[in-house]
């Protein structure tokens, strides 16, 4: 059951990245920073507010090459995702073992961005990764002990 709702979260993360990756490629040859300004207004965000200032003035800088390579990235890690809840899924020892070491790998860049800017959503994606990480190697272990 557990790995099941593991499996979900992962889809759930991959369908957006799928989502955000193709809206990326859609602005390449567009204002983005404009695109963006008009969606911070739509969102009722504060557009002088100094981080979203700054988020758009770093995005508004990205060449049509850097933007096509952040789309290509997130449809990289989306395909991960769809790796990992697929395996976990269909309840293979596979999806277990791909989804220990990548979501293992990104606990020291979590910690790291934390300790960089702590956040209230980034301490509670290391906690719910941490657990998701430790409840699948007790999986496989005990898996492995009986059978």
């Amino acid at each position: 059951m557990l790995l099941r709702i593991i499996a979900v979260l992962k889809f759930l993360k991959a369908a957006s990245l799928i989502a955000l990756s193709v809206g990326v490629f859609r602005t390449m040859h567009q204002d983005i920073g404009m695109r963006l300004e008009h969606w911070v207004r739509a969102m009722h965000l504060d557009p002088g507010n100094r981080h979203i200032e700054m988020f758009l003035e770093r995005v508004s800088n990205l060449s049509p090459a850097q933007v096509k390579r952040l789309g290509l990235v997130g449809l990289l890690y989306a395909g991960l995702f769809l790796v990992e809840g697929t395996g976990l899924w269909l309840q293979r020892r596979w999806g277990e073992w791909a989804t220990v070491v990548i979501t293992g790998l990104l606990i020291p860049v979590e910690v790291y961005e934390i300790l960089r800017h702590p956040s209230a959503a980034k301490i509670l994606v290391l906690i719910v990764n941490t657990a998701v990480v430790g409840y699948l190697v007790y999986r496989i272990r005990t898996n492995h002990e009986t059978g």
